[in-house]
């Protein structure tokens, strides 16, 4: 008979995690993973006891958004009290490192960031570790690794019980052979058994022998982050749909997570759904429909899917049940070579030969409350062709599985977005020149790379091309930038508002134009100087009369018809906003922009002066708090600045 390891409580658990030693190196995995509140209850421990000393190995501490206004307060507490309940255990080492007041005695060494949050913290921009995902398990079996803990899911019970280390098996796994190879001590495993987190197989499923010790989870003690329904703009959209025809049915697919990919995956939808509305929203971007569909076919396409996409992505999102839903993530693959060749080879095909075939492979999960929904409730074939894997599996094609990594993926799309990119195609995705990180490398190195090696493959690097800091609009597209994330010399695929850029094989000079090509008007001009200036371009230059229609205003004109006949929604996905807050997001967006813009401070004024009347006002201002007579003249004028906004965002529509 197996042993079963012990049930614990918080304290027991802290008290064997600390038992050892008065110096302890502890993993948790990145984003949905982590116990929070174990984390909490060891971190209040250590800080109290300044003898001991704890190393946290993580990445992806995800935390709650903060109000960077009176306003912005208003409007998110109420929301973020509904939507993660009013008693989420943030996680307390984020919130002491934000303070600047982590002590001494704990060190918590990150390798990706949620993006934007550590901007400002020193203390994580000096502990910060930029790894390659595939590399950490190497290089924590380097330091040695005293625990690991994560939130895990279990079916059964007693001795029958089996346990799925599901939205992150990723380097869990990996880490633990690494540290055996080594020849090192296995960690102490503790999983927190949630009784929320899906149940999902591959490498995830494992046994209770897996664990030194289990603890109880409830919901209401940690319920899951789920990240809100998100909205696209149009700039998005036109993204999204450039991206979408660079993709070949019957190929594979690699997304990530925001706006750009929900761009991307609802225009698979329109492509595969409403294939005429597609094809003429794309050929209007483009210029010419005719023109558009020979462009796409030589790398992508714009039919519907008939054979369909296979997943093998370091992440699962939402966008991969959107796709499983409508019939578009429906190729099997299997992990036998000689199965795998039968099956590209349009053989006759026996449905046993795709028995243990997986439509999606992915390393750890992330999404909306819909997605954990969705995972719940797989079965059948639904269940047993999504397998959850090791990193090392999904994000590289070393390890002896070539042949058959590059079989399963075929014709693979790769995308990803960066901050910035130059115009001989280097990107920046993870950090600033200064040296700050933003995010962090993650995967994104890893799929670029493999872009290269398989045949077929490609990579897209999605950007916009412009972006605003503070009261000044800035080009994403550079000359030059004083950081790289991905080297020129594995430039392929840039996709803006714009257009597509290929690079792949290219001339510096034929990037250079292609660049430009999809670059804003307002900074070709100073852009195709700097190239002229550096030789890659010839002193005789001049920028085409086509790409001074890169506006956004040409933009939103080309769009806005394809919006108002509801092919282009501002949640393609639905809303975790009521009513109210949908009305109420744009007014406070146009607030934020008029502060932020000294050309429209009369716009501002406008709207104090005369604020006009939009009939949702009295429910909006009751939703922000804001009551007649209530909390002085700074209320009041506040209060009366909502007004004018939700009159103009009205009209505006």
């Amino acid at each position: 008979m197996r042993t079963l390891p012990p049930y614990l409580s918080l304290d027991r658990a802290v008290d064997a995690l600390l038992a050892p030693g008065s110096r302890l190196s502890l993993a948790a995995p990145l984003g949905l993973g982590k116990p929070n509140r174990l984390l909490n209850a060891l971190y209040a421990r250590v800080k109290a006891e300044p003898a001991r000393h704890l190393t946290l190995y993580t990445a992806l501490s995800l935390d709650l958004p903060e109000a960077g206004s009176d306003l912005e307060r208003r409007f998110l507490e109420p929301f973020l009290a509904r939507h993660f309940g009013a008693d989420y255990p943030r996680l307390d080492y984020v919130a002491d490192l934000k303070a600047g007041r982590l002590p001494p005695n704990v060190r918590v060494q990150e390798f990706y960031f949620q993006s934007g949050a550590m901007l400002k913290c020193a203390r994580a921009q000096r502990d910060y570790a930029s790894i390659n995902y595939t590399h950490v398990a190497r290089d924590l079996a380097e330091d040695g690794l005293d625990a690991i803990v994560q939130l895990v899911a279990r079916r059964g019970e007693g001795a029958e019980a089996r346990y799925s280390l599901s939205c992150n098996p990723d380097v869990t796994l990996d880490v633990l052979d690494a540290l055996s190879a080594a020849g090192k001590p296995r960690p102490h495993v503790i999983g927190v058994v949630h009784p929320d987190l899906p149940f999902l197989g591959g490498d995830a499923d494992v046994g209770p022998e897996f664990f030194d010790a289990l603890v109880e989870e409830t919901s209401a003690g940690q319920p899951l982050f789920a990240l809100p329904l998100g909205s696209v703009d149009l700039t998005e959209y036109a993204i999204g749909l450039h991206a979408s025809a660079l993709v070949r049915d019957g190929g594979t697919l690699q997304i990530g997570i925001g706006a750009l990919s929900d761009a991307i995956v609802h225009a698979l939808l329109l492509r595969h759904r409403r294939n005429a509305d597609y094809r003429e929203a794309v050929g209007a971007l483009r210029g010419d429909a005719a023109d558009a569909d020979a462009r796409a076919a030589g790398i992508g396409g714009l039919e519907p899917f008939t054979r369909g996409l296979y997943g093998a992505s370091e992440m699962v999102m939402d966008g991969f049940m959107h796709l499983r839903r409508a019939g578009i993530l429906t190729r099997r693959v299997v992990d036998d070579l000689d199965r795998q060749r039968a099956i590209d080879a349009g053989e006759a095909i026996d449905p046993a030969m795709l028995h243990g075939g997986h439509y999606l492979k992915g390393a750890f999960y992330l999404g909306t409350k819909a997605l954990y929904d969705w995972l719940r409730g797989l079965e059948g074939e639904d269940w047993e062709g999504l397998a959850m894997c090791r990193v090392s599996d999904v994000n590289q094609l070393y390890g002896g599985r070539e042949p058959l990594d590059a079989a399963q993926r075929r014709d693979a799309r790769f995308f990803n977005t960066c901050m910035m990119a130059t115009l001989l195609g280097a990107a920046t995705s993870d950090a600033l020149e200064d040296g700050r990180v933003v995010s962090g490398v993650g995967g994104q190195y890893n799929f670029v790379a493999m872009a290269h090696e398989l045949r077929g493959g490609r990579s897209a690097l999605l950007l916009r091309a412009t972006r605003r800091n503070g009261r000044r609009v800035e080009s994403n597209l550079r000359w030059s930038y004083g950081h790289t994330t991905i080297p020129r010399h594995l430039r392929d695929l840039y996709v803006t508002e714009y257009g597509v850029a290929d690079l792949r094989g290219k001339s510096d000079e034929a990037c250079v134009r292609a660049m430009l090509a999809i670059s804003d008007a307002r900074f070709v001009d100073t852009l195709a100087a700097d190239a002229i200036r550096a030789g890659k371009l010839p002193r005789d230059f001049r920028v085409p009369e086509a790409w001074r229609a890169n506006t956004p205003e040409g933009l939103h004109g080309t769009l806005q018809p394809f919006a108002t006949k509801g092919l282009l929604p501002t949640f393609p996905f639905g809303s975790d906003f009521d009513a109210v807050e949908r009305r109420l997001l744009p007014a406070l967006l146009w607030l934020k922009s008029a502060s932020a813009r000294p050309q429209r401070w009369t716009s501002l004024l406008g709207a104090l002066l005369a604020p006009g009347q939009a009939p949702e006002a009295d429910a909006c201002l009751a939703r922000l708090g804001f009551r007649d007579g209530a909390g002085g003249w700074r209320q009041a004028l506040l209060a009366r600045l909502v007004r004018g906004a939700l009159a103009r965002t009205m009209a505006a529509d």
